[in-house]
């Protein structure tokens, strides 16, 4: 089997984009005489299904603040949380298409890996998961690709809780605390059930014991290693250019939605309706009992067509007189109504 890493110029790349547009790319392109073994940890990242409707599905703000990437991917089911707590093993078979829709003959190396490293209390539970006493710490997932089957799991080494709820839309969540202990209900970490010597090891370190037990080799530098080419890499570089880190696939490719917001400002109670297609308004109706002077079209007819981004909405409501329109209400005040 062949080892095929986000390595580029030495440097082990971290970038979710990069990391799923090089799965992609490899899927399409690289063809080699053996299975190929794609392993990889990324910065904290947002996984869309491609059928999902962003804006609705992720918490913006929190997003924002801490600088999570937020990715559409190529297949469908739901907004996935990962960060460097996991280890995402992928891999392209092309020697066992028995394998394909059998996750328990798909899961057994990384079972017996797990144990070998301590963690003697994994098991498979339900179709396509691992648990450990009662707790996820894996699922996974397969396809055919090109005739080969492109399958993967991920392991999470360590879990942050806090993020995998937060990043969820605020509207859609259960009352914040009880979703936490939901989840650290359900979802546990495999750290603490390794062997004694491993309690301490980096995801990177982790990575490679992986790599290691199901190759079955003492040593990381003995695998058998496939290069991608400085082309390869500049296919990879246009593709998280023009789709994993364009907004239009990301949000733009978002359903058509409404949704309705309204506050109680200073001037009065404000009401907007807004359809939203493709990321972008559609349409929008403002009402509400504040006192202004324009006519309120003109704000709806501003906000036409402009991406559902704060400072898209800003740069728009900044260039009218917002208190001529509503009273004592700023553009700032609006903005935040809008992505409340």
């Amino acid at each position: 089997m062949y080892l095929i890493e986000p390595i580029r110029n030495g440097e082990y790349i971290t970038d979710g984009a990069v990391n799923t547009a090089m799965q992609v790319y490899v899927s399409q392109n690289i063809f080699l005489d053996d299975d190929i073994l794609l392993p990889y940890y990324c910065d904290p990242k947002v996984e869309i299904g491609r059928f999902q409707n962003t804006a609705v599905e992720i918490n913006q703000d929190y997003v924002d603040e801490h600088g999570i990437q937020v990715m559409r991917r190529e297949t469908g089911g739901g907004a996935v949380y990962v960060d460097r707590g996991a280890v995402n093993m992928c891999c392209l078979l092309q020697n066992d298409h028995s394998i394909y829709g059998d996750f328990q003959k798909f899961y057994e190396p990384a079972i017996k890996a797990l144990h070998n490293l301590g963690a003697t209390e994994v098991i498979q539970s339900g179709r396509n998961d691992l648990e450990i006493n009662g707790k996820k710490i894996s699922g996974a997932a397969m396809t055919l690709i090109n005739g080969r089957i492109y399958g993967g799991y991920s392991l999470l080494l360590d879990v942050d809780y806090e993020a995998m709820i937060k990043v969820l839309k605020p509207n859609r969540k259960k009352i914040e605390s009880k979703g936490i202990k939901s989840v650290r209900s359900r979802v546990g970490a495999i750290r603490e059930h390794l062997a004694n010597e491993y309690q301490n090891i980096t995801i990177h370190e982790f990575k490679d014991l992986m790599i290691k037990q199901l190759l079955g080799l003492d040593d990381i530098n003995d695998v058998k290693r496939y290069e991608l080419s400085e082309e390869d890499w500049r296919a990879i570089d246009e593709m998280v250019t023009n789709k994993y880190k364009n907004w239009e696939w990301n949000y733009g490719r978002s359903p058509r939605y409404e949704y309705n917001r309204d506050a109680k400002l200073a001037a009065g109670t404000i009401d907007i309706t807004l359809a939203v297609e493709h990321g972008r308004i559609k349409a929008c109706r403002i009402y509400g009992d504040f006192f202004g002077q324009g006519d309120i079209r003109e704000v709806e007819k501003q906000l036409i067509g402009v991406r559902v981004v704060k400072a898209d909405l800003f740069d728009a409501l900044s260039k009218m007189d917002i208190p001529y329109y509503f009273g004592k209400t700023s553009a700032e005040e609006l903005v935040d109504l809008i992505l409340s």
